[in-house]
């Protein structure tokens, strides 16, 4: 099995040790480093983790020969754009297992007509973990209420719509965390 941990890890901007660090239970430096050049074996297990490390999904960090990838041309600071110091790709995105999706159809907050918001669904036991991020949950009658959530109270869940006051609402049975933004320019 071929690996992106590397790349993936260069363009985070995450040293051996940071991952090392993230990793849960920790690890050195030495073993990341191992993983990365197939030193030491890549098992589902250390997958993972890392995945978990860097925030990724595991299926991000296989290289398969059907996924597209993007060279990395440039980095873009407040300096302006530079030739990355290594070479980087980035590998296409790809929607999370039971996973759902938003359309965008008219502008209203940070979004703008036409993006997709792609979400990760959360149980209630999960819901603190989507704390100042975007989420959709269901509300009566078929409706949903896309909001940021703000707070836990108990059974409530307190919430601030993009155009709107912020609301309390009861815990429903599950809610969607906003996780990725898919904008054409």
């Amino acid at each position: 099995m071929i690996t992106a941990i590397r790349e993936v890890r260069r363009a985070k901007g995450l040293t051996l040790e940071e991952v090392g660090r993230r990793c849960s239970p920790p690890t050195t430096a030495q073993t990341i480093g191992r993983l990365e050049t197939g030193t030491r074996t890549v098992s589902v297990g250390w997958l993972n983790r890392i995945a978990a490390a860097l925030d990724v999904a595991p299926a991000d960090l296989v290289t398969l020969p059907d996924r597209a990838a993007l060279p990395v041309a440039a980095t873009l600071d407040a300096d302006g754009a530079h030739a990355p110091r290594k070479a980087l790709t980035l590998v296409a995105p790809h929607p999370s297992a039971g996973g759902v999706a938003i359309t965008v159809t008219g502008s209203i907050g940070d979004y703008r007509a036409g993006d997709e918001v792609w979400c990760d669904l959360r149980v209630p036991s999960t819901f603190a973990q989507a704390l100042n991020r975007d989420v959709l949950l269901p509300r009566p009658a078929g409706h949903f209420l896309f909001a940021r959530l703000i707070g836990i109270d108990g059974d409530t869940l307190l919430l601030i719509p993009p155009n709107g006051r912020p609301q309390s609402v009861p815990m429903p049975p599950w809610l969607a965390q906003a996780s990725r933004l898919i904008r054409t320019l």
